[in-house]
């Protein structure tokens, strides 16, 4: 295979590549891109929310007839909120998240040279880059984007003359959704495919990082949940075009009583969250996996309770598959169902709360490291905690449909799932960075990039939660018709500050990141000092990873500051690599 590579075209090497490391490259770049996207949007509309009815040329210079006078329509900014949400959860946590680290490191962690079909991993992230095109361009259209919301409930998203992003802008974004689902579902059935036949001569399944446990259960529940999705878009395509009524019934516009009858919205609801509720777990389990690599590597310590770290990684799958009914406590749901589903939600903390006690006794007493991954990696445990916390109030019935449509949801959900995901995504970008691109980045701007990301993450999310238990409604353009949320105002623009200074500290990232790819300071084989078999393979890259055999593995990848007999370090270092065999008298963990 090595042979291959050196009759490789410019095309088929960076464009068309089937080279796992080049793929992850790709995903990484298109979700680097997408991100910006995304956070400037958050900027744009927190601007709208903070500062309401006053005009600012960004404004008009970006959204044109839309900001008319540098002041947003309300359609345009229910379209921003639309969009922002759906490139953030699907195009930048879950394809840049999974696609970048899954792609890169799982033929390298369990010893393969490639996936398992380097055809369809192409393929997969083709599709996933024309489904962000596709969602790109919907920006363009005259009538504007979708606005129905990123969890797209009917009628708004069902009846094209609804509002003005129920047309064209919605039906780009079925069609795309729909491709970026077939994209993952292509990503997902390789990565488990390769797990299960593609590990190298002693790789057994309780000697993988628990990042490859990560992507490999990560990859399960999207077989499972995303079909589901699907089919809620296609039948929601076929309300819209063909007449059908699977979500829409007894409907009324100006007047005028439209055809549909016997439809739900509520059934819509059930399929959305049924891929949704397990979605939010497609996001964060990859991110856990990396946490836990990072923190291992840099407390130079064994990571604590490994095979309860698996076996909270499981249940955490499973449990997610039951719980989607907690999203929609205020349809109407039986009560009695709705205990059901409070039940599951709490049960579901118990895991988490496994993982996070694990991590947190992972780094007490540890040889602590704080460069910028491990530095995110406790950042990452950090806000889990905090946004898991509110998880147990939302997961409560009761309590739900008193704060459910409040800003006390945004606060929780952005910063267990949002905040904490591209935390972890950013200590796997500082980590594997030098796997990826045989470069370091500086240690200093990521310290930099660090603490402004997480002081101006806590400054936006966390007086959500007070806003929100004072009432304020999620989702409103504008509170000003609210004399009661007046005191609130300041607050808001306090908000907005952050986070400008957040979005903007990115462009630090940025410049490290770019930078360090032609100039950064040339990385050695291991910079780490890790265990895992990536860090086996040459700086410059082959197609194939590995220039001879594959090397064997004998021990699990947690092997750090192991003692001897006589109390010192085995081997006189602090890490021994998988690759190395069982001393004798040495027992494996």
């Amino acid at each position: 295979m090595s042979d291959h590579h050196h009759k490789e075209t410019f095309v088929t090497k960076y464009i068309f590549s089937q080279d796992h490391k080049m793929i992850s490259k790709q995903y990484l770049i298109t979700g680097i891109v997408m991100g910006c996207i995304g956070v400037f949007m958050s900027m744009l509309f927190r601007l709208q929310l903070a500062y309401p009815e006053q005009s600012f040329s960004i404004i008009e210079a970006f959204l044109g007839r839309a900001g008319e006078g540098g002041v947003m329509t309300p359609d345009m900014y229910l379209s921003l909120v639309t969009i922002h949400g759906t490139i953030m959860v699907f195009f930048v946590l879950t394809a840049a998240l999974s696609g970048t680290f899954s792609n890169l490191l799982i033929p390298f962690q369990i010893g393969a040279r490639d996936m398992a079909s380097p055809f369809l991993n192409m393929l997969s992230y083709w599709l996933f880059f024309l489904s962000s095109v596709i969602m790109l361009l919907s920006l363009f259209i005259e009538t504007g984007p979708a606005n129905a919301g990123w969890t797209i409930y009917p009628p708004l998203s069902a009846l094209p003359q609804a509002i003005s992003g129920s047309g064209l802008g919605m039906t780009m974004w079925l069609v795309s959704m729909a491709i970026f689902i077939a994209s993952s579902l292509m990503g997902a059935l390789n990565y488990i495919v390769t797990v299960l036949n593609l590990r190298t001569i002693g790789m057994k399944m309780t000697r993988l990082p628990l990042t490859i446990w990560a992507f490999f259960v990560t990859a399960i529940i999207g077989v499972v949940s995303f079909p589901v999705l699907l089919s809620a878009a296609l039948l929601l395509i076929m309300d819209r075009s063909f007449g059908t009524s699977f979500f829409l019934s007894d409907i009324y516009i100006a007047g005028e009583v439209l055809h549909y009858k016997g439809g739900s919205p509520v059934l819509f609801e059930h399929l959305f969250w049924f891929l949704g509720h397990p979605e939010v777990y497609i996001v964060i389990l990859p991110a856990m996996g990396i946490v836990s690599e990072v923190l291992a590597t840099n407390s130079r310590k064994p990571i604590f309770g490994y095979r309860a770290m698996i076996i909270s990684i499981i249940a955490i799958a499973f449990l997610s598959t039951i719980v989607w009914g907690h999203h929609m406590f205020v349809t109407g749901m039986n009560p009695f169902l709705g205990s059901v589903f409070t039940f599951t939600t709490l049960l579901i903390a118990i895991p988490s709360a496994v993982k996070a006690f694990n991590w947190i006794t992972t780094i007490w007493k540890g040889n602590l490291r704080m460069n910028p991954a491990m530095l995110y990696s406790i950042g990452f445990v950090s806000t889990f905690i905090t946004g898991g916390l509110t998880g147990l109030i939302l997961g409560d019935s009761a309590i739900d449909i008193n704060v459910h449509d409040t800003y006390f949801v945004v606060a929780h959900f952005h910063l267990v799932m949002g905040v904490s995901a591209i935390f972890g995504m950013f200590a796997g970008v500082y980590h594997w960075f030098p796997k990826m691109y045989g470069k370091m980045m500086n240690k200093d701007l990521g310290y930099l990039h660090f603490w402004l990301t997480a002081i101006s993450a806590y400054g936006v999310f966390f007086p959500m939660h007070f806003i929100g238990l004072a009432g304020l409604p999620r989702r409103y353009y504008n509170n000003t018709a609210f004399p009661i949320f007046d005191d609130l105002l300041h607050i808001n623009k306090v908000m907005t500050i952050f986070a400008i200074i957040g979005g903007l500290a990115q462009i630090i990232f940025l410049a490290n990141f770019f930078f360090s790819i032609y100039k950064g300071k040339r990385a050695p084989k291991n910079p780490w000092h890790a265990n895992t078999l990536e860090w086996t393979t040459e700086v410059d890259h082959i197609h194939g990873n590995w220039a001879g055999e594959i090397p064997a593995v004998h021990r699990w990848p947690y092997d750090y500051s192991k003692i001897d007999e006589n109390g010192d370090l085995w081997g006189g270092q602090d890490f021994t690599p998988q690759t190395v065999p069982i001393r004798d008298g040495e027992e494996e963990f």
